[in-house]
Order: structure tokens, then sequence, then C-alpha cells
């Protein structure tokens, strides 16, 4: 624990991508608020659960320790003006979290709710990018990370609060939370340790859980829970056991196409599909122009999507950068899934590359569909995930787009496709089913194949295709026939 009461703890929102892939948003910059430094305790010390009070949720994360003066000092001096790191853990009750409108001052800023150390590490010791964040509850490791992809460096942290706020010695920047963190109970005891690869280390700060028996009183606010909440508190909505009201994507859905329909599926072409979707009077819902990495390769899977918006020098800078939205998609994907990605047609630069397409097939994709660019189309095709695209091209992303957002609505070679919608490829191009007539559209498929294989048949053996092909009534009975003899 620091010797005395530090005069700021100033706490940054997000920046850990792992975290801001479960939040689903990834911030362009850093955002901070502030935590009275009445809220620090040392290690072993107890936290209450406010009374009444049911989302006590800790966060495990990296103290800085401001070592000198800093007042508009540049990313590359920040790290300087660090004297220490310690361990810390950012206790939050969310049942307050409505009546803060942002500030997180009574969600965050009760007393105890900072416990910070034991032990100091010397900053000039440390590489800042080589640290390593690990947090337990009850001896279970449920948070373990490092500082090597953070979205922003500590150095930066200092110089952006320096703009505006001189930091002064002792005061503290808690510096963001991995995933993993959620609620826990009277009775529980968390522990946090940073160290780096050197095997330096703060050892483990130690909070028990207690509960509070002092209740609120009618001069403030109360607690409040509603779904949503418990969502956030606990890390997402099933780990909470309720049903959230804010929209969610198709991957989380826990929808799948099961092994039965997919053979189904496989067993009729997309020309005959596509047939099907044109009679319910579905015409634009193929994705066109693309070629296959894998001839003769069927693909199927349900959809997630990803936007590009047109490259533009600052939204690049904010948003093409760290964990982006191109990162999350791929690396979000779950098993029998297909990222389709809206590239406007744009084919002068890469959209997907070797690496984003082993993290794919490394989750188990079913495939990846962009009408842009594909950069290292060998290796890329080496891989053999099915990859339909527009063209290759060397380029890299930022030539031409911004990655902009996951698992909304976009448009794809010609087509609108939404998450959770079926796709379906081969060597005829590529179909968007919607999923609640997917069923009805390859039972009538299979039986459209029948027919048809009884009229190559008949064609082969020297009959007419007039009033075969499409049967009239006399063959349709003839049909019937060969059905019932097979």
């Amino acid at each position: 624990m620091i010797g005395r009461r530090p005069g700021k703890v100033i706490a940054v929102h997000l920046n850990y991508p792992s975290r801001a892939a479960q939040r689903g948003r990834t911030p362009a910059q850093p955002g901070y608020f502030l935590k009275p430094s009445t809220s620090l305790s040392a290690s072993g010390t107890p936290i209450e659960r406010p009374a009444g009070c049911e989302l006590l949720a800790f966060e495990g994360e990296i103290a800085l320790i401001i070592g000198k003066s800093a007042r508009r000092v540049t990313p590359e001096e920040g790290w300087s003006h660090v004297s220490g790191v310690t361990a810390a853990n950012d206790f939050g009750v969310y049942d307050l979290k409505y009546a803060d409108k942002g500030s997180n001052l009574r969600s965050k800023g009760g007393d105890g709710f900072t416990p910070i150390g034991p032990a100091i590490l010397a900053a000039n010791l440390l590489d800042p990018a080589g640290l390593r964040i690990r947090t337990w509850v009850n001896g279970e490791l449920v948070q373990d990370d490092t500082t090597a992809t953070l979205l922003f460096p500590f150095g930066q942290l200092v110089a952006d609060l320096s703009q505006l706020v001189t930091l002064e010695p002792g005061d503290v920047i808690l510096t963001g939370t991995p995933a993993g963190s959620t609620v826990v109970q009277p009775g529980d005891v968390v522990e946090v340790a940073v160290e780096d690869a050197a095997g330096r280390t703060t050892g483990r700060l130690v909070t028990p859980v207690v509960e509070g028996v002092a209740g609120f009183g009618d001069f403030g606010f109360g607690p409040k829970v509603d779904d949503d909440v418990l969502a956030e508190a606990w890390g997402s909505a099933e780990a909470a056991g309720v049903v959230s009201t804010q929209p969610k994507a198709a991957a989380s859905t826990g929808d799948s196409l099961s092994e039965g329909l997919k053979a189904q599926i496989n067993s009729v072409g997309t020309a005959t599909l596509s047939s099907q979707l044109r009679k319910r009077g579905l015409n634009t819902v193929s994705i066109d122009g693309l070629t296959p990495t894998q001839p003769r390769t069927r693909m199927v899977g349900l959809a997630r999507t990803l936007r590009f918006i047109p490259g533009r020098e600052d939204l690049f800078a904010s948003h093409g950068g760290g964990f982006n939205a191109q990162k999350q998609a791929f690396d979000s994907l779950g098993a029998g899934e297909v990222l389709v990605i809206d590239a406007r047609g744009e084919r002068g630069t890469g959209t997907v590359g070797d690496i984003l397409a082993l993290r794919a097939q490394v989750r188990g994709a079913a495939g990846i569909v962009t009408d842009g660019g594909i950069r290292d189309l060998d290796a890329v095709t080496a891989l053999g995930i099915p990859t339909y695209h527009a063209g290759p091209h060397p380029a890299v992303l930022g030539r031409r787009h911004v990655p902009w957002e996951v698992d909304a609505t976009i448009a794809c070679g010609g087509t609108a496709v939404q998450p959770g919608d079926v796709i379906v490829g081969d060597d005829d191009g590529v179909l968007v089913i919607p999923p609640g007539i997917v069923d009805e559209v390859v039972r009538d498929a299979i039986e459209q194949e029948r027919q048809e294989a009884f009229i190559a048949e008949r064609v082969g053996a020297g009959e007419s295709v007039d009033g075969l092909y499409p049967m009239n009534a006399e063959w349709k009975a003839r049909y019937e026939q060969w059905l019932a003899a097979r």
C-alpha cells in the first residue's frame, strides 16, 4: 500500500481488448472517472457489500503511481513520470449505477472500494508492455491477461490526462480490467496480483467480502436492479440467468444449424435453392461476383457480419488500430459460423489475410465471404477454410477501408445480410436464406432435385422436353410411379 493518501485516484473505463469485446464496444480514445481517495484500502481489509445490494463486482487492475509531476507531457514521456506499479481492485455495486449518470461516484466510490497493494514494483525496472494481471476468487483463476495489447498504453494515459490535469506525486491511475469481472458474494475472497516476465511480483492483494449492515435512507437513491444491469454485472445474460433486452449478435443466441439440416442443405445445389427462393418472391439473395478459394467445396453456416466504411484518415486513426471491429469479428467467430464482410465491392485492398483467416479456422468457422479484396491469397487457400472474395490485392486495410461495426445488417455483393441468416456457398455462388424459411426451402429443394433426376433420366433416354420439363399431368403421374418403385 502506498504510504500516504493520494490527491487523486483516476480510473480508465475500457483498456483491454478482451473487456472491450465483452462489452461489445471499442472506444476510439480513453475515457476516465474519478474515485475518492477514501475508497483506498490495504490488502487484507474486508470490503462491505452495502446492505440491500446484490451486485458487488470486482475488477482486477494494474495501478500506476505517479512519481513526479506531469503536465502536458507526450506519450513517449508519460512512463517516465510513473514511479511504481501495484495491484488494485476496482470494486463497484451495479445496483447504484443508474444513479450516477456516468460519474460512478456512488457505485464505485464507497469506502474500501479500491484495495491496492501489497507491494510496489519500481517502474524503472519494468517493461510497461510486459506485465501480467491475474485475479482469483476463492482460489480459482478468473482473470488472466497481459499489457501487450492494451488499447491505450500507460504512457498515453499519463500524457492524455496531463493535457488538462496536473498529475502529482502519489496520484494513482487505475488502468482498466480484462474480461472476467463478475459478481461476488459475502464470504468470497478476491485476490489480485501483478508480475513481470522476470518474476517480480506485487504479491497477492487479498480482499474478503462481507455483508454490510447499514441500510440506505430515503433521502437519496437506493439500490435498483433490472435484467440488463444483472447481465452487465455478471458479465453476460447467460451468467446472470436472465434474457437481456439489449440487441444481441446471432453468435450469442445459441442458435445453430443441426447436423441433419446441414446434411440436407448439402444434398442440394445452390441453383436449386435459388429456384425455391425465387418461388417465394426472393430474387436478390445471392452474393454476386465472388471467387472461391476452395472450388468443389460446400460452405454452410450462420452469418456473422462485419462492415467497413470508406477509408478516411482521421476515422482510421480512431477506429483502425488496436482490437478494432475487424479483429473483434474474427476473434469472436463460433463453430459453424460464416463471416460475411461488407466492403462495398471495393477490390483495391485486402479485407482478410492469412492470420485472420487462420483465426477463423481455429475458431471452427465454416467460411468467410467478402465482396472486397483478399491478401495472402496462396496462404489463405492453403489453409482450406472456404473463402469467397472479389479478387486478390496486396494492400493493407487502411488504403480503402475503416473497420466500423460487427453484427449489424450489411450489404455484400448486391444483397442484404443479417446476423443469423443461413449462408450457403458452392461453385455456382453464395446464397443468403432467411432462417425462418430454411426448413421449407430445403425440403422443397430436395423434392425439386428428385424430379429433375427423373427428368434428366427421361431426356437421356431420348424423350422430348415438351411436356416433360416442366412436367405436365401425364409426366407427373409417371414420376409418381417412378418414385414409388425406387
